[in-house]
């Protein structure tokens, strides 16, 4: 299974640190937070990773190179401006082929065993790992109803930013266009064609300076 990490946000809510360094490039523990995913994709055998970019984008690239040092094959899906998260996950199909892949956000820091990923249901379009709701998300994202994921109104967890995907989902999505990912799964909620596990472990959002640095001062 191929891998993709998302890496084309501009972080805003980061600035001023994101003013001069794409968000994923920014240091915890010593280390740029991308670094820290592909390090444990490596480790659970994900060897193939397509990364999307815009804001600095050249950067990420100078950092990773073709993966070489990490074990791993890096191919990059450069985008003029930031597509969202379906619109970048659509201009890249080419590079992801027509299996199911993993989907990692680059701005989330979690323990989660990425070698426990299997392959989803054939009657399936996507599978989440959804968590708990933290403060900054404490209306949620969605419900969990066995291995169903549902969007019913009682959203008791909240989206990790890790899920495997079938390329089917994206579809409807004209590559090059912007398009968010939340109307999707919701779409393929109706016809119970979205799966997904409660994970409990360590999970953070490091969408603010200060969750970034709780989160070096956590890893040093």
């Amino acid at each position: 299974m191929k891998a993709m990490i998302l890496a084309a946000g501009r972080g805003e809510r980061m600035r001023p640190l994101t003013d001069h360094t794409p968000k994923p490039l920014l240091q915890a523990g010593g280390k740029p937070l991308i670094v820290w995913h592909i390090e444990k994709l490596a480790k659970a055998g994900f060897t193939e990773i397509v990364i999307n970019h815009a804001h600095l984008g050249a950067q990420i690239e100078a950092v990773l190179g073709d993966g070489h040092a990490f074990g791993v094959t890096i191919q990059y899906s450069p985008e003029t401006e930031a597509l969202e998260t379906a619109g970048g996950i659509a201009n890249a199909l080419p590079l992801l082929g027509d299996q199911p892949f993993l989907v990692i956000n680059s701005d989330i820091f979690c323990d989660y065993d990425f070698a426990s990923i299997k392959p989803i249901a054939k009657n399936l379009l996507a599978w989440l790992v959804l968590v708990d709701n933290p403060a900054h998300n404490a209306a949620g994202d969605f419900s969990l109803r066995d291995s169903e994921v549902a969007d019913d109104g009682d959203a008791t967890l909240t989206f990790s930013g890790i899920g495997v995907y079938h390329p089917q989902l994206f579809a409807s999505v004209e590559r090059g266009a912007k398009a968010k990912l939340a109307p999707l799964l919701r779409q393929a909620m109706l016809s119970h064609q979205v799966g997904g596990i409660h994970y409990q472990g360590s999970w953070l959002d490091i969408g603010t300076p200060e969750r970034l640095a709780e989160l070096d001062k956590s890893l040093r």
